[in-house]
């Protein structure tokens, strides 16, 4: 097990998931809703540009989740799944700060971001290390 470079797999995951949230948000504003999609594609009205965002964003999720396994093989799980919650402030800010999405910036939602961030970084300090590693989790892979 490599902490650092999971570490690092778990922020990359977290960069993708969260780019795929803003690429599906932003196309889905410009798409019909799922319920008229056949109308739509009978008609030939789909916005190609928004699907091939739709299209970046889900390959964003696949390669979010390769990120991710890999990065459970270095990390245990609890710290693992708190460096998730980043997305959380990446989204807020993206929404807020890019064009095409309207959202805003508002106090107490800012703090709610900087609350979660602060509890990932008590999470993953140095005083919050995991316990050893047991037997089992030490055994190599032949």
């Amino acid at each position: 097990m490599r902490p650092a470079r999971g570490v690092v797999l778990a922020l990359i995951s977290v960069v993708l998931v969260s780019g795929a949230q803003l690429s599906l948000r932003w196309s889905m504003t410009r798409l019909p809703t799922p319920a008229h999609w056949l109308e739509t594609l009978s008609g030939g009205g789909f916005d190609p540009i928004a699907l091939a965002v739709i299209c970046a964003g889900v390959l964003a999720y696949a390669l979010s989740m390769l990120c991710w396994i890999v990065a459970l093989h270095h990390l245990p799980l609890g710290r693992a799944y708190a460096l998730l919650s980043v997305s959380y402030a990446l989204v807020h800010l993206g929404a807020a700060l890019l064009p095409g999405f309207g959202e805003t910036l508002s106090p107490y939602k800012t703090l709610g971001v900087g609350l979660v961030i602060c509890g990932v970084l008590a999470i993953n300090s140095r005083r919050g290390q995991s316990p050893a590693l047991t037997p089992l989790q030490q055994r190599k892979p032949k």
